[in-house]
C-alpha cells in the first residue's frame, strides 16, 4: 500500500529531473522557466515542498526540501522566484492567473484549452458572474487594460474586498489575467482580458472528458506517479474527476493503476 508521501526512489529521481529539484538544474531566469512550464504543462508559482506538484519556487531553489521562509522579503530564493514570476507574466508566453482554490498557476499554451474547458466561462455567458465581476468586465472591455486602483474606481466598487473577489472570480473563469505589475510609486497589477494574449487557445473547444484526460496526462507524465488524492489536490479537480482522467490513461495504455487512487506512468513502472 502506498501511504502518505512515500514514493519509490525512482519516482523521486524522475521528479528531481523533470521538476528541476536539482541544484545543477535550477531555474535562474524567465526563459528557462518558460521551458520548464512547457515541459510539465502547468505548475504552481510559489508553493514549497509542503504542497504536491511542480512549482516555480521549488525549481528556483533546485532541491526537494525547498521550504518558503516566513520572511520572504529577505530570502534571495523567494525574491528571485517572485522576480521571474513577474518577468513571465510580462512576457505573456505562458498563461498566469489565480485559478481554482486561489492558487497562482502557470499553464502552457498547449494545455490552456483543457483548463478552459473545465473552468472557463465563455465571454457570451457573463451573466453567470457576480454583479461586481460584470462591472469590472464592462470596464476592461472598454479600456482593455487598467491598473488595480483605477479599475476599482471605474467599476464603481467602493470596497476593496468586493473588488478583489470580483477579480478573483474573473481569473478563475479564464476571462481576466494580470499582464504586468508596477512597484513604484505603489504596488499595482495591470489587468487585461485573457483573450488579448490567448485568443486562439481560448477559442479551441474540447470535451470535458478529453480535458480531464489531457490534464491527467500532463501531471502523471511529469510526476511519474500520483498518490491517492494527489492529482485532485494539485489541479483543483474533484477526486471523481481526477480518477476519470487517470482511468482514461489506463485505457489508453500509458498508465497503470497500482491500487485504488494510485496511478503510475507506464514507462516508469
Amino acid at each position: 500500500m502506498w501511504q502518505g508521501h512515500d514514493l519509490p526512489e525512482v519516482i523521486e529521481v524522475h521528479r528531481d529531473r523533470v521538476w528541476h529539484r536539482e541544484s545543477e538544474n535550477r531555474i535562474e531566469d524567465a526563459r528557462s522557466a518558460e521551458r520548464f512550464i512547457e515541459r510539465v504543462g502547468f505548475c504552481s508559482a510559489m508553493t514549497d515542498c509542503r504542497r504536491p506538484g511542480p512549482s516555480l519556487y521549488i525549481a528556483v531553489c533546485g532541491r526537494r526540501d525547498a521550504h518558503m521562509p516566513r520572511n520572504v522579503q529577505k530570502d534571495p530564493e523567494s525574491r528571485l522566484a517572485w522576480s521571474i514570476k513577474d518577468d513571465i507574466m510580462r512576457r505573456g508566453r505562458v498563461y498566469y492567473a489565480k485559478l481554482k482554490r486561489g492558487r497562482l498557476t502557470f499553464i502552457a499554451r498547449r494545455l490552456l484549452p483543457y483548463f478552459h474547458a473545465l473552468w472557463g466561462v465563455p465571454s457570451g455567458e457573463a451573466e453567470s458572474l457576480s454583479e461586481d465581476a460584470r462591472s469590472v468586465l464592462r470596464v476592461l472591455r472598454s479600456e482593455w487594460e487598467m491598473g488595480t486602483r483605477d479599475l476599482r474606481l471605474a467599476s464603481l466598487i467602493d470596497e476593496r474586498g468586493r473588488f478583489n473577489r470580483a477579480i478573483d472570480d474573473l481569473q478563475k473563469a479564464f476571462i481576466v489575467i494580470p499582464s504586468d505589475v508596477t512597484y513604484k510609486p505603489t504596488f499595482s497589477y495591470i489587468w487585461s482580458l485573457a483573450e488579448t494574449r490567448f485568443h486562439d487557445e481560448l477559442e479551441v473547444r474540447v470535451s470535458r472528458e478529453e480535458a480531464l484526460k489531457e490534464i491527467a496526462r500532463a501531471y502523471l507524465s511529469s510526476a511519474g506517479m500520483a498518490l491517492r488524492g494527489e492529482l485532485a489536490s494539485v489541479t483543483g479537480l474533484s477526486r471523481p474527476e481526477a480518477g476519470a482522467g487517470s482511468w482514461s490513461l489506463v485505457d489508453d495504455g500509458v498508465a497503470l493503476r497500482l491500487e485504488p487512487g494510485v496511478y503510475s506512468w507506464r514507462e516508469l513502472a
